[in-house]
C-alpha cells in the first residue's frame, strides 16, 4: 500500500525505518516544505516536493500518509491537510513496539522501537510515543503530544493536547499534564501541570506558564 511521509528530516528517517521494518505499508516518497529538498533522496526515497504537490500524487492513486514531523502543532496541522486531499492517514507502529490488544491507537501515530502501550490505554491521533517510552494501564494520551525517548507514565495518567513530556521523564500515577504542556528531560511529575507550563526538575516544579495563544 503505496505510502507518502510528510517531513524529510530526522523524525521523517525513524517514521520511514518502521514502515519499511513493519512491512504493511510501502512507502514512496517524502513531502517536504524545504525546497531545496526537491528531487534528492533521502535514506533511498525521493522528496517528491513541497505540500502543494498533494493534489498531483493523490491522483497518481496514491492514498496512504502520514506526517513525521516533530514539532505538535505542525504534525497535527499537515494531518488535516492530508485529509482535505483525500488522503488516509495511517500509523507507524513498530514490530518492536508492545501494545496490549486493549489499547486504541488513532490515526498519524508513531509508535517507536521499544516502546510499551499498556491495557486499556488511549493514544490519540498525531502523537509521538517515541523510543523506550512507556504508557501504562489506562492512560489517555491526547491530540498531537510527545512522549520523547524513555520518558514513563504510570496507571490513569492524562496527557492532553500537544503536551510534550522531554527524554526520561518520569510522572506517577492518576497525574494529568496540561494542554501545550512541557515536562522538562529527567523531570519526576508528583502533581498536575498547568495548560501551557513548563516544568522541570525532581520533584517536577514550575519554571514559567506560556502566553496562550488566541487561536
Amino acid at each position: 500500500m503505496d505510502t507518502l511521509i510528510v517531513g524529510a528530516g530526522g523524525h521523517g528517517r525513524v517514521v520511514l525505518d518502521t514502515l519499511r521494518i513493519a512491512g504493511q505499508y510501502t512507502p514512496v516518497g517524502f513531502i517536504d516544505a524545504d525546497p531545496t529538498l526537491a528531487g534528492t533522496r533521502i535514506a533511498g526515497l525521493p522528496v517528491l516536493g513541497p505540500i502543494n504537490t498533494l493534489p498531483k500524487l493523490r491522483q497518481q492513486k496514491i492514498k496512504y500518509a502520514i506526517v513525521a514531523i516533530g514539532d505538535n502543532h505542525s504534525r497535527g496541522s499537515y494531518g488535516k491537510v492530508l485529509r482535505e486531499h483525500g488522503f488516509e492517514l495511517i500509523s507507524a507502529v513498530h514490530p518492536r513496539a508492545v501494545v496490549s490488544p486493549t489499547a486504541a491507537i488513532g490515526a498519524n501515530c508513531l509508535i517507536a522501537a521499544g516502546a510499551v502501550v499498556g491495557t486499556d490505554a488511549r493514544i490519540a491521533e498525531s502523537c509521538i510515543i517515541n523510543t523506550g517510552a512507556i504508557v501504562e494501564h489506562e492512560c489517555e494520551i491526547e491530540q498531537a503530544a510527545h512522549l520523547c525517548p524513555g520518558a514513563a507514565l504510570a496507571g490513569r495518567v492524562r496527557i492532553r493536547a500537544q503536551a510534550f513530556v522531554g527524554l526520561g521523564a518520569r510522572i506517577i500515577q492518576c497525574i494529568t499534564v496540561g494542554q501545550n504542556a512541557t515536562v522538562g528531560a529527567g523531570a519526576v511529575v508528583i502533581r498536575d501541570v498547568p495548560d501551557y507550563a513548563t516544568v522541570v526538575g525532581v520533584p517536577a516544579r514550575t519554571i514559567k506558564v506560556a502566553q496562550q495563544s488566541a487561536a
